[in-house]
């Protein structure tokens, strides 16, 4: 293994790297700067998501240069990312929404619960 790359594979591989920063940097930001836990979550999720992609396409190229063949060992990183994100996002909103709810006592600005129950239709008098 050399250390020395073309510098047309070095240049898009710091582009990458540099990139990265600058949307963990906005995660950051937003993260300080939203007031509601609910605005909270999205820089972080979004954010941190597109620097993964950014890391992980970097060390693809970067990798598959040196070795001279398709390094694809980071995909699966960035695969179980894209796949555990939604999913750990969601689960949080969830729970502040059900944490909201019952300090609230169901009252405010929090929507209502979609119980089946209630949203039943009333049953319809029958006139004979």
């Amino acid at each position: 293994m050399s250390g020395n790359l073309a510098w047309w594979i070095e240049i898009p591989v710091a582009l990458l790297l540099v990139l990265s920063g600058l949307f963990a940097l906005a995660a950051g930001v937003g993260v300080v700067r939203f007031q509601s836990f609910f605005q909270r979550m999205h820089p972080p999720a979004l954010a941190y998501s597109f620097a993964a992609w950014c890391v992980t396409l970097a060390s693809i190229v970067y990798f598959s240069a040196q070795d001279d063949k398709l390094a694809l060992r980071s995909w699966l990183i960035i695969v179980f990312l894209s796949l555990t994100v939604p999913v750990t996002t969601i689960l949080l909103a969830r729970t502040e929404l059900f944490r909201r709810r019952t300090a609230s006592g169901g009252r405010g600005e929090i929507p209502p619960t979609l119980n089946h129950e209630s949203a039943a239709p009333a049953p319809a008098d029958d006139a004979r």
